[in-house]
């Protein structure tokens, strides 16, 4: 009775070892329950008798302290390593790097939005668009408003003498002004120059907005209304704020002109010249009818960009039409 005792006793000795130990470090396969419900149960395994257990009893504290050694030596590593990939990230410690990081704070960052705006208005128009892409903060500038009514007011100052905006297309934001007193600038030409009177403002203003009101409308897929209509609004806007049937006429179809050369060469722009040509077959009283220079422009796209877009059918049938219309053909447009 006293050897079987004492084998109890060192089994149940065990067994709080292996607890401790598990409780401690998390081993994995460790069954709780199954611990507290006696002693003899850990991983699974059972002990049957008394003699079997004071057989191992032996080994069992020797593969103990083996296993708690080899916990230590676990947990020194993965100290090591936390440690050494701290360094690899920061080489000159945590505190170092945080101070580098607020010595090398950007300059730009500590100033407040006004003087940021005056900055960047300075810059070339074309190079907007990468400044939008450099920073957060300079992208947000260039979505809001206060950045394009600043550009407005420095580069056209007289910009805003006209109260007044009669016609059928609309001014819009100060971005939109901006974008079509540049592109009146840029792509069209003026007569005005830069805006120094009120009235050379309007003008050139107006003919911004038109153009970007024909390019957009063009981009479509599906227009709203019929490409006749378009250029009846046009003309309507030119003599809405003052324009000459003449000079709204051959405004008109400059634009017509620069927007259809600006066109990409894809299969949805090769539809819309058709469409265009085959509407403007209908005659419109002046000075709504289709200038010269506007249609000669279509017929050149169409066999010069897109012959190969051309069926047979196609070719003969917009060919007739150039003949029609024309009293000359280039012999570059024929030939199948």
């Amino acid at each position: 009775m006293a050897e079987q005792e004492k084998t109890q006793a060192l089994v149940r000795s065990r067994d709080k070892k292996l607890l401790l130990v598990a409780n401690k470090y998390h081993l994995c396969g460790f069954d709780d329950q199954a611990s507290a419900s006696g002693p003899g149960q850990w991983r699974g395994l059972e002990i049957g008798s008394c003699e079997e257990e004071a057989a191992s009893s032996a080994g069992s504290e020797a593969a103990c302290q083996i296993e708690e050694t080899r916990i230590s030596t676990g947990k020194e590593l993965k100290f090591t390593i936390q440690q050494q990939q701290q360094q690899w990230c920061f080489p000159q410690g945590l505190e170092e790097h945080e101070q580098e990081q607020e010595q090398e704070k950007d300059f730009f960052d500590l100033l407040p939005d006004h003087l940021m705006i005056e900055i960047l208005v300075r810059v070339d128009t074309p190079n907007w668009p990468m400044l939008a892409c450099v920073h957060r903060r300079w992208a947000a500038m260039f979505r809001g408003d206060g950045l394009w009514q600043t550009a407005l007011t420095k580069r056209w100052p007289h910009a805003g003498s006209a109260k007044r905006w009669p016609g059928p297309i609309s001014r819009g934001s100060s971005k939109r002004r901006y974008t079509a007193l540049h592109a009146s600038d840029s792509l069209l030409t003026s007569n005005s120059a830069g805006g120094e009177n009120a009235c050379g403002n309007v003008v050139d203003e107006v003919v911004g907005h038109v153009y970007l009101f024909l390019k957009e409308k063009l981009e479509l897929a599906a227009p709203s209304c019929s490409y006749g209509l378009l250029h009846g609004t046009m003309i309507d806007q030119f003599l809405a704020c003052g324009k000459k049937s003449d000079e709204a006429h051959d405004l008109a179809s400059q634009i017509w002109v620069v927007v259809l050369g600006n066109l990409e060469e894809s299969e949805s722009t090769f539809h819309l010249l058709m469409r265009i040509a085959e509407e403007w077959e209908v005659f419109l009283p002046y000075p709504y009818s289709k200038s010269h220079a506007v249609q000669w422009r279509l017929f050149e796209r169409l066999f010069t960009d897109f012959r190969d877009c051309l069926s047979q059918f196609d070719y003969f049938h917009v060919l007739s039409q150039a003949k029609h219309k024309f009293e000359l053909i280039p012999p570059a447009w024929l030939g199948y």
